[in-house]
C-alpha cells in the first residue's frame, strides 16, 4: 500500500484557490501514483483579507480534484508587520491539536513533508513526527534568515539573527531528510561551517517547476490580446511579476534609457505586473522621457503563458544578493522556459540553468550597463534567438512536475533508511 503523506505548507491556501501551485501539483501526481497526500495550511489567504471560516473549531476540511486540504484556524494579517507574526505562531500552535485530532478520523501519516516559507512549520513537522515516530521530510524553499540578511532587513551579528541561525541549524540537524530548491544547498550549508554536524547526505534538490501541459493549454485557452505585445514593428522585452522595492525595476528603466540612447530604436521593454513601486516609476519614464517603457498593469496568471510566448525575449530580473552563488528556483522563470523564448537574465548564478541548457544570456554583473549590452546582444542574432529558445523549451521538461514528483517519491521511499543512517550519523559526532 502506498503512503499517507501530510504535506505542510502556510500558505497553501492560495493553491487550493488557484488549484495550482508547488505542493498541488504534487499532490496531483502522487495521487496518480497511488498515494494519499493531504495539504495543510491557513485559513488565512495571503495577501488578501480573506480568512476561511474554521467557526469554533481549530481547524476545517475541503476536497479539491481529489485533493484533501486542511484548513487550520489562523488570525487574519496584512502586510509583514506583527499581525504577520502573531499568524505564523499561531498555526505553529494549532498544528499540534489540528494534527492530533486528524489522526483520530483519518489515520496516521507515513511521512510528513513540512515546507517552509517560514522556519516554525518545519519545527512542527519535526516534532510532530518525533511523537508518530515517523520521519519528517523539511523542505526549504526560503533561507531564514540568510534572506532576509542578504536583502539587508537584518543583521548578520544581531542577537535576532544569531538566534534564528541557531534554530535553522537545529531543523538541519532534526529532519530525516531535507530538500532544497537551490542546486547549491550543501554548498549553504558548508559555507555555514554546520557540515561537521548535519549529514549533507540527507540533503537534497528539487527546484520549482512548471506543469508544461497546462501552461500550454493555457496560451491557446487565454490569448491576450494586447496591439503592443502584437506589434512585430519592435523587439519587446517582457518582464512579467512584482513591482516592488526588492524587485529593483528602476535599474531596468536605467537599462533601457541607455538602450534608447544608443539609438536602438526597435526595442522596448513591455512591464506586467503591479506593486506599490509602479507610480513612481510611471513618472520617471515621464520626467526622463524614457519612451522604451511601457507599463501594461496586472494580468490574471492564466494569461501569462500567452504573453510570454508572444514576447521577443523574456527577462528575469529582481535585486541580485549573495544568495545567487547557491543557484536558482524563482517560479517564474520555469514558465519563461516554457514558453520557448530566449531569456535575458539580469544577474549571474551559480548552477545556472541558463548557462547549461544555452539558453539566455546572462548580465557578469547587476549593472544597468551590462543589462542593456545583454539585452542588445540578444536581439541583434535572430539565429541564436530562435536557437536558444528552442534551448529554454527543452530544457521545460526536465522541471516539468511529472518529473519533479518522481524525485520526491524517491526521497519519501527512501526516507526510513535515510532516518537509520541519519541516526548513525548523529551518534558518531556527539
Amino acid at each position: 500500500m502506498k503512503k499517507n503523506i501530510w504535506i505542510w505548507n502556510h500558505y497553501a491556501t492560495n493553491m487550493y484557490k488557484d488549484q495550482a501551485g508547488r505542493h498541488y501539483w504534487f499532490a496531483e501526481n502522487l495521487i496518480k501514483q497511488g498515494y494519499k497526500p493531504t495539504i495543510f495550511c491557513a485559513s488565512t489567504v495571503h495577501n488578501s483579507n480573506e480568512n476561511i471560516n474554521t467557526t469554533n473549531n481549530k481547524f476545517i476540511t475541503d476536497t479539491i480534484n481529489n485533493i484533501p486540504f486542511v484548513f487550520v484556524k489562523s488570525p487574519s494579517y496584512m502586510n509583514n508587520g506583527k499581525q504577520r507574526v502573531k499568524n505564523m505562531v499561531a498555526f505553529y500552535k494549532n498544528l499540534f491539536h489540528v494534527a492530533k485530532e486528524y489522526v483520530k478520523t483519518h489515520g496516521k501519516p507515513d511521512v510528513i513533508l513540512a515546507s517552509s516559507v517560514h522556519p516554525l512549520t518545519l519545527v512542527a513537522g519535526i516534532k510532530i513526527a518525533k511523537k508518530f515516530n515517523i520521519p519528517c521530510i523539511c523542505e526549504v524553499r526560503d533561507l531564514w534568515p540568510e534572506s532576509i540578511v542578504a536583502y539587508g532587513v537584518l543583521k548578520k551579528s544581531s542577537v535576532i539573527a544569531k538566534v534564528l541561525y541557531q534554530g535553522e541549524k537545529w531543523i538541519y540537524k532534526k529532519a530525516d531528510s531535507i530538500i532544497m530548491t537551490w542546486e547549491g544547498g550543501k554548498e549553504y550549508i558548508i559555507d555555514q561551517g554546520w557540515d561537521n554536524q548535519v549529514d549533507l547526505t540527507k540533503v537534497k534538490h528539487i527546484s520549482n517547476g512548471v506543469v508544461i501541459n497546462t501552461f500550454d493549454n493555457n496560451s491557446e485557452e487565454y490569448k491576450i490580446v494586447d496591439s503592443d505585445l502584437d506589434n512585430k514593428d519592435y523587439k519587446n522585452v517582457v518582464y512579467a511579476g512584482s513591482i516592488r522595492k526588492v524587485n529593483n525595476l528602476g535599474m531596468l528603466l536605467d537599462a533601457a534609457k541607455i538602450i534608447q540612447d544608443q539609438g536602438n530604436k526597435d526595442i522596448r521593454f513591455l512591464i506586467y505586473g503591479s506593486g506599490d513601486e509602479s507610480d513612481t516609476l510611471k513618472k520617471r519614464c515621464e520626467e526622463e522621457k524614457i519612451h522604451n517603457v511601457i507599463f501594461k498593469g496586472r494580468v490574471e496568471k492564466k494569461y501569462v503563458p500567452s504573453i510570454l510566448k508572444k514576447s521577443y525575449i523574456n527577462i528575469l530580473h529582481n535585486s541580485s544578493t549573495s544568495l545567487d552563488k547557491y543557484g536558482q528556483s524563482q517560479n517564474k522563470f520555469f514558465e519563461y522556459l516554457a514558453a520557448g523564448k530566449c531569456i535575458i537574465q539580469t544577474y549571474s548564478t551559480g548552477y545556472s540553468i541558463c548557462e547549461r541548457a544555452n539558453c539566455g544570456i546572462s548580465a557578469p554583473v547587476q549593472t544597468a550597463e551590462e543589462i542593456a549590452k545583454a539585452v542588445i546582444t540578444a536581439c541583434s542574432d535572430e539565429k541564436r534567438n530562435r536557437l536558444m529558445g528552442q534551448n529554454a523549451r527543452e530544457a521545460a521538461y526536465e522541471f516539468d512536475f511529472s518529473r519533479l514528483t518522481e524525485k520526491l517519491i524517491n526521497i519519501i521511499e527512501s526516507v526510513d533508511e535515510r532516518e537509520e543512517a541519519s541516526n548513525e550519523f548523529i551518534r558518531k559526532s556527539s
